[in-house]
């Protein structure tokens, strides 16, 4: 589903890719529980964010710092990387949002799909 992505060059992503992963972030935080996987448009194409995780794993630039707080208030423990405790590798942070998004879809399944077709079976307008 991710080959229209583009590849990693050395283990550095384009400014594209971490532009997708900034989406993919914000649009984790605003994931309802009970709603199905959260998905991002990306180049006439959309995909599911665990799926923008799982690409940028290998990824080995360090996040901008307006991009931490998003993973690292989801943390259990406080984080404390190599470098400053401000820098994280994209690399770290898409392993995190992986686990993330896995244990939501395994506590309410992707089952939840039905609560998103139900949406856009609604009446736009009462009669």
């Amino acid at each position: 589903m991710t080959n229209f992505l583009p590849a990693l060059y050395e283990g550095h992503a384009p400014i594209t890719l971490q532009n997708l992963f900034r989406d993919a972030l914000e649009a984790y935080d605003d994931w309802d529980e009970g709603m199905p996987e959260p998905i991002v448009p990306y180049e006439g194409n959309v995909l599911p964010i665990g799926d923008v995780f799982d690409w940028m794993k290998p990824c080995t630039d360090i996040m901008p710092a307006n991009m931490l707080g998003i993973v690292t208030d989801r943390l259990s423990k406080p984080w404390s990387g190599r470098g400053p405790l401000d820098e994280m590798p994209f690399s770290t942070a898409a392993r995190v949002m992986s686990v993330l998004v896995r244990r939501r879809l395994r506590r309410f399944g992707r089952g939840s799909i039905e609560a998103f077709v139900d949406r856009f079976n609604q009446p736009l307008h009462a009669e």
